[in-house]
């Protein structure tokens, strides 16, 4: 079932419609599921697409995705952690979410460690596994 997004001229609101097939998106007169008009821009909508685990894990081991790391900026460093927890589409426990919000505060690892000697020890390798 294609989904289309158009935008009503009556409401000015942005509005989904689900077709049955692609002819009819084609062929048929869009309504306003709101307020009933039918003068609707169709818009380009975002594209989603889904990928596999292997296709994510992958992806993490591009050297472009350490592009813009810098190993001696904790902001930077954090940006780049949040950004392999969004890949891993995991919660990785209120430890990782500390760590993350001190090194973005501007904390050094090394005093995050320090504070946090237990830091790892739940996971595999703990972090002397880096």
């Amino acid at each position: 079932m294609p989904i289309y997004e158009y935008r009503c001229a009556g409401c000015r609101r942005r509005v989904s419609i689900w077709w049955k097939t692609f002819g009819d998106a084609a062929e048929g007169q869009p309504v306003c599921p709101r307020c009933g008009g039918v003068e609707l821009s169709r818009l380009m909508s975002r594209v989603a697409v889904l990928r596999s685990e292997e296709s994510r894990l992958d992806s993490l081991d591009d050297p472009a995705a350490f592009g813009d790391l810098d190993e001696n900026d904790p902001k930077s460093m954090a940006r780049w952690m949040r950004r392999m927890s969004a890949e891993m589409g995991e919660d990785l426990g209120e430890e990782f979410g500390e760590v993350v919000n001190r090194l973005e505060a501007g904390e050094s690892p090394e005093a995050i460690e320090e504070s946090m000697p237990d830091l790892g020890a739940g996971g595999p390798g703990g972090m002397d596994a880096f």
